[in-house]
C-alpha cells in the first residue's frame, strides 16, 4: 500500500514537473510574439514620423497631386490606429493601402526633376526606404514566432496546458503586395 502510495505521488509530482515545463515554454513564446510585435512596432513609429517630412516636402513641388498627398496622410493615421489596437489584420490593411500611396508617390515624383534633385527628399525617400526593409524583416521575425506560437498551441501534449491556461493563438501580420510587375512587353509595343 506504500510503495502504490509513493508511485502515485511520485507521478503526480512528474506529471506536475512536466506540465510547468510545457506552461513556462508557452510564456516564453507568448512573450516572443509580443517582443517581435513591439519590433514591428518601434520601425512603423520611425517610418510615421518621417512620412509628414516627406509630405511636407514634396507639397512643396506637387500642387497638383494633392490627392496622393491626402491618401498618405490618410494611410499613415489608419496605420497608426491600427497599431495602437494591436491588431495584425488592420495593421495589414492599413500597410497595403500606406505602401501603395507610398508607391504612387515616389513615382509621381519622378514627374518633378526639382523635387527628385532636393537633398531633403532624396534623404528622406532613402530613410523611409531603410525602414520598409527593417520592417520586412521585423515582420518575418514576428510572423515565425506566431507561426512557432501557434504551433506549439496545437501540438499535443502542450493543447491540454493550452487550452487550461487559456492561451490563445496569434494573428500573422500579413500585407497585400502593392506593388504590381512592370509589363515589359507594352513597354516596347
Amino acid at each position: 500500500m506504500t510503495l502504490t502510495l509513493l508511485l502515485i505521488l511520485a507521478a503526480a509530482v512528474v506529471l506536475l514537473l512536466y506540465t510547468t515545463l510545457i506552461y513556462n515554454n508557452l510564456v516564453r513564446l507568448k512573450h516572443t510574439v509580443a517582443k517581435a510585435w513591439s519590433n514591428i512596432d518601434v520601425a512603423l513609429k520611425q517610418r510615421h514620423d518621417e512620412l509628414p517630412k516627406l509630405v511636407e516636402v514634396c507639397k512643396r513641388y506637387m500642387q497638383h497631386e494633392q490627392e496622393t498627398l491626402t491618401r498618405v496622410v490618410q494611410a499613415r493615421g489608419e496605420v497608426l490606429a491600427a497599431q495602437h489596437a494591436g491588431d495584425a489584420r488592420a495593421l495589414g490593411r492599413a500597410e497595403t493601402a500606406l505602401r501603395a500611396g507610398l508607391d504612387r508617390l515616389l513615382a509621381l515624383a519622378e514627374n518633378y526633376p526639382d523635387l527628385k534633385a532636393d537633398r531633403a527628399f532624396q534623404q528622406l525617400a532613402q530613410r523611409i526606404s531603410q525602414l520598409e526593409d527593417t520592417i520586412a524583416d521585423r515582420r518575418e521575425l514576428y510572423n515565425d514566432s506566431v507561426n512557432l506560437n501557434n504551433m506549439r498551441l496545437e501540438q499535443v501534449p502542450d493543447v491540454f496546458v493550452a487550452r487550461a491556461f487559456k492561451f490563445r493563438p496569434a494573428e500573422l501580420l500579413e500585407f497585400q503586395d502593392a506593388r504590381r510587375d512592370v509589363d515589359i512587353a507594352r513597354l516596347f509595343a
